[in-house]
């Protein structure tokens, strides 16, 4: 099957490699056009050109498919590649109606949440910042709307009782390039059945933003454990005690009801703080102010509470 993939980071990888092994033709890559990265800002290109260049895929990095001089050249680019299918994974850039029609199949999308739930550009945050217990991921057919389509296949996952946003998005990736070879598979023998989204059981996962941060300790331990591991990565959970400013990476539940005040250290060597509902959290990983990211036991030789 002739393929366009459009995906930009390592989310998308995996599904991008899976199809590469597979021995679907992967005719091009879309993707977006190199960043600035690290102290020098040199232009870096996305994990998905690096995979696609070292297999030989023609890569292009227009800068919008949706209007302008390159979204025209685009799809005129796109009409002579003349692919069956076109399969998106976290592109990062909206599709025209022209665009969406194009493939002689489908156009179709894997999402990192179980459609209708976690439209949008966070599902992987927002269901540990909601403290889902189960998340999975979905193949659509692509429409006008965000992550509206009919959808094709679903799988499933638990979620860890300590799981982060980052352990989460490596295994939900592994688990999209299943899913994306399943599709593939049902679409070439025609054993296609889209179902349509309910759409009064949808809810929207923005992009996080860094008023999601501080930690409010009058919240329950279990609302402040979903909220670090949700912002694993950035932007960070932040915690004010004692006069000092600490990036949250990891924590715990004690699972002991408390005596004493919300904010309070009730384990000095633990770090173990009292929460609104009265139990205790433990905060494994930390970072100070100026400091290095460090597992809280290295914090506490140096910095007592």
């Amino acid at each position: 099957m002739d393929i366009v993939f459009m995906g930009t980071p390592d989310f998308a990888v995996p599904c991008l490699k899976a199809l590469v092994e597979s021995g679907e033709n992967v005719k091009a890559v879309f993707t977006q056009p190199d960043k600035p990265k690290g102290r020098g800002y040199k232009l870096a290109p996305p994990p998905v050109k690096e995979y696609a260049v070292s297999k030989n895929i023609p890569v292009y990095q227009p800068v919008s498919m949706k209007k302008g001089e390159e979204a025209d050249k685009s799809y005129e680019l796109l009409k002579e590649l003349a692919p069956d299918l076109i399969v998106v994974v976290a592109y990062g850039q909206i599709l025209t109606r022209r665009v969406l029609d194009l493939p002689k199949t489908y156009c179709i999308n894997i999402h990192a949440s179980l459609l209708p739930k976690y439209r949008g550009a966070g599902p992987i945050q927002w269901c540990i910042l909601n403290g889902e217990k189960v998340t999975g991921v979905t193949s659509m057919i692509m429409a006008d709307g965000i992550d509206t389509g009919d959808m094709l296949l679903k799988a499933t996952l638990e979620i860890g009782e300590n799981e982060t946003a980052d352990e989460l998005h490596d295994r939900l990736s592994e688990l999209g390039a299943k899913v994306l070879l399943d599709t593939v598979s049902a679409i070439k023998s025609g054993d296609v059945h889209p179902e349509k989204q309910d759409d009064s059981l949808s809810n929207y996962a923005p992009r996080l933003t860094k008023e999601l941060c501080p930690i409010d300790f009058s919240k329950s331990a279990q609302e402040i454990h979903d909220q670090i591991r949700g912002l694993s990565s950035w932007p960070c959970a932040v915690a004010e005690i004692a006069g000092r400013r600490l990036k949250i990476y990891r924590s715990e539940l004690d699972g002991v009801h408390h005596s004493g005040s919300a904010g309070e250290i009730c384990d000095k060597d633990k770090f173990t703080v009292i929460c609104g509902d009265g139990f205790g959290i433990t905060f494994t990983e930390v970072q100070a102010e100026g400091g290095k990211r460090m597992k809280t036991a290295d914090y506490l030789r140096g910095n007592k509470l």
